[in-house]
């Protein structure tokens, strides 16, 4: 199926690895030009080289980040039709154990770095509308052991999505969020200690009975940010190989 992605330019934050990266992967191989950001420039360049596409090293919490993104969208490619936004997870820890700093940083991140890019790529959008797609979590249905700043962020951005879905959709604007669960990425190897036996344990609960490959995460939000899913909009997706039962 042609998803309609040829010539179309997007933006993909955490781009340079795990599951932004394979979005943005997705993306090109369906004709996409992308601007890829993440805060390491190593990393930012060695991506850009591997997709051929633009490379910004960003931090979502620098209040700059979305205007510089934007920019780079526009001064390369002239146009700018969409957003993966994607940031690595927030510290692991309970609820209480996490200082007041912790939260600070977590929630400028995650929830308001995610606020001011929406606001600058909505600006650049062209009048015949685009797409905003959201990396969230399984923890938007139900909460994850060890990552209460996760469980109490990622709900709140998915809520955020869905009014952004009605105050946009006016204007041929589509938003989704896309809620992953177990993904093999460097990020599920750290909570996971690099255990294969507790990767054994945890995939026993999947129905599937294993962990997501990237690339399956990917294609999903490729799809959802193309044109192919023109009248999906306000919708959590799970890419969690039936993890959590919760509807």
């Amino acid at each position: 199926m042609d998803l309609g992605l040829a010539g179309q330019v997007f933006l993909v934050t955490g781009g340079s690895r795990g599951l932004g990266r394979s979005c943005a992967q997705a993306l090109v191989e369906e004709g996409a030009h992308v601007v890829v950001s993440a805060r390491s420039q190593d990393d930012v360049d060695r991506a850009a080289a591997e997709l051929g596409a633009v490379g910004v090293a960003a931090d979502l919490a620098d209040p700059a980040t979305p205007t510089r993104l934007v920019e780079a969208a526009l001064s390369t490619y002239g146009r700018l039709d969409g957003a993966l936004v994607s940031v690595g997870g927030p510290p692991a820890g309970a609820a209480l154990s996490l200082s007041d700093e912790q939260w600070r940083s977590a929630f400028d991140s995650v929830f308001l770095g995610a606020v001011r890019l929406s606001r600058a790529v909505v600006d650049a959008l062209p009048d015949t509308g685009g797409s905003l797609a959201f990396v969230l979590s399984s923890s938007v249905k139900a909460p994850i052991a060890g990552l209460a700043a996760s469980n109490g962020l990622r709900p709140g951005l998915a809520m955020l999505a869905k009014t952004m879905a009605d105050e946009l959709g006016p204007r041929g604007i589509r938003v989704n969020g896309l809620m992953p669960g177990r993904v093999r990425t460097d990020r599920i190897r750290e909570l996971d200690g690099d255990d294969p036996a507790v990767e054994e344990r945890i995939a026993a609960t999947i129905p599937l009975r294993r962990y997501g490959d990237p690339a399956e995460f990917g294609r999903v939000a490729a799809f959802l940010l193309s044109p192919a899913a023109s009248y999906v909009t306000g919708a959590m997706v799970p890419i969690d190989g039936g993890a959590v039962r919760a509807l």
